[in-house]
C-alpha cells in the first residue's frame, strides 16, 4: 500500500512539472514606478516609488503560476519621472537578447506611469521580434487600500501569453485596457484609469482572465533593421520647446547655441507658433538643426504645408505623435539621415 502511494505521489509530481513545463515561459524586466512603490500609510498618497522588488510583486498574484512559468529580473528601480535613455537602453538590449537565445515567450514590463507611453513607444520602434512586450504600471502603491499593481500585473500577463498578441508590437496594459504603443497616453495625474489613446482608443480589453481584441495598428511595427542598441550608443540630442501666448524664443535660441541635433515645437492648434518662434526656427533651421512641428493639444494632427509652409521654411511636422513621442522618433531617425524627405517618410510610417 505504501508503495503503490509512493508510485502515484511520484506520478503526480511529474504530471504537476510536465504540465508547468508546458506553460508559457514569462519574464518581468522591473524598472520600478508606483507599482513598486511603498508608503507610510494606506489611505495616504503620499509613497516612495521603486522600493519592492519584482519577486515580491510576483508574489502578489500567485495565481498566475497556473497560467504561466514566471520570472522577474530588476533591470532599474526608479520613479519613471527618473527614467533615462540609458535605462531605454538598458531595456531593450535585455528583451532582444531573450529573444535571440529564446529565453522567454512573452515580456512583460512592470514601469511607471509618468513616462511609460515613452519607453513603450521606443522599445516599439527597436525590438524587431513579433514576440510579445507588455508595459503595466499602477497609479497606487503597493501598500495602499485597493492597490492596482496586482490586477494590472496579472491581466499584463494574459495579454502576454495570449497568441493573438504577437505581431501586435509593445503594447500597455492598464486597468483592463490595452492600448497600441504608438497611440497611448496618460490622460490623468491621480485616477486608475490614467490611460487612453485619444485618436484610436483602446484597441482590446483584458478581463476575467481574458482577451478581446478588437482592432489593429495600421503603422509599422517589428521595424525589420531597427537601431543596433549597445550600452555605448550614443543618441542624437532633441529637445522639446512648449509654445503659449505670448512666449519669447529664448528657449530656442539656447538650445541653438547648445548646438542639438533636433527641436520639436509643441505648438498650438495645428503645431502653429508665433512670430518669435517663427523668427527662431529659421535660426535653428540655417544653424542644420532638424526642427519638427508637433502640438500640445492631446488629440488630432499636425498637417504637412498647411498654415505654415513646411517646405518653406524647413520643418518638418509629427503626424499625430505628441511631442514626447516625436522626440524619440527624431532621436531615433537621425541616427539613419538628416535628408527631411525621408524624416517626413519617417513620420508618417512609424
Amino acid at each position: 500500500m505504501k508503495k503503490l502511494l509512493s508510485i502515484l505521489v511520484l506520478l503526480f509530481i511529474t504530471v504537476q512539472v510536465y504540465a508547468q513545463a508546458q506553460l508559457p515561459r514569462v519574464i518581468i524586466l522591473a524598472t520600478g514606478g508606483t507599482i513598486a512603490g511603498a508608503g507610510a500609510s494606506a489611505d495616504r498618497a503620499g509613497y516612495t516609488a521603486g522600493k519592492i522588488p519584482i519577486d515580491d510583486l510576483i508574489g502578489t498574484i500567485p495565481s498566475v503560476k497556473k497560467i504561466a512559468n514566471i520570472s522577474g529580473e530588476q533591470i532599474a528601480s526608479v520613479g519613471s519621472q527618473d527614467m533615462t535613455i540609458d535605462v531605454w537602453k538598458k531595456l531593450a538590449i535585455r528583451i532582444n537578447e531573450i529573444y535571440a537565445k529564446n529565453e522567454a515567450d512573452a515580456i512583460v514590463v512592470t514601469h511607471g506611469t509618468d513616462t511609460q507611453e515613452e519607453t513603450a513607444y521606443f522599445l516599439d520602434l527597436v525590438v524587431p521580434s513579433d514576440k510579445p512586450v507588455v508595459l503595466t504600471g499602477s497609479m497606487r502603491p503597493a501598500t495602499a487600500i485597493s492597490a492596482d499593481g496586482p490586477k494590472n500585473l496579472y491581466d499584463a500577463i494574459t495579454v502576454a501569453i495570449n497568441p493573438e498578441t504577437k505581431g501586435r508590437g509593445v503594447l500597455v496594459s492598464f486597468n483592463e485596457g490595452i492600448f497600441d504603443a504608438r497611440e497611448v497616453m496618460k490622460m490623468s495625474t491621480t485616477k486608475t484609469n490614467a490611460f487612453d489613446s485619444p485618436n484610436t482608443g483602446a484597441i482590446g480589453q483584458a478581463y476575467d482572465g481574458r482577451v478581446e481584441y478588437y482592432s489593429n495598428s495600421v503603422r509599422e511595427v517589428n521595424p525589420p533593421k531597427p537601431l543596433q542598441l549597445t550600452a555605448d550608443t550614443k543618441l542624437p540630442r532633441v529637445d522639446i520647446v512648449y509654445m503659449y501666448a505670448d512666449a519669447p524664443a529664448d528657449q530656442i535660441d539656447f538650445l541653438i547655441s547648445k548646438k542639438v541635433d533636433g527641436i520639436v515645437i509643441a505648438g498650438v492648434g495645428n503645431g502653429n507658433f508665433n512670430k518669435a518662434y517663427m523668427d527662431a526656427v529659421k535660426r535653428a533651421v540655417a544653424a542644420g538643426i532638424i526642427v519638427c512641428r508637433a502640438s500640445r493639444a492631446p488629440s488630432g494632427r499636425v498637417v504637412l504645408h498647411d498654415e505654415i509652409n513646411d517646405e518653406e521654411l524647413g520643418t518638418i511636422v509629427s503626424d499625430d505623435l505628441t511631442p514626447q513621442k516625436a522626440r524619440i522618433l527624431l532621436m531615433l531617425a537621425l541616427t539613419r539621415t538628416k535628408d527631411k524627405k525621408q524624416l517626413q517618410e519617417v513620420f508618417f510610417t512609424y
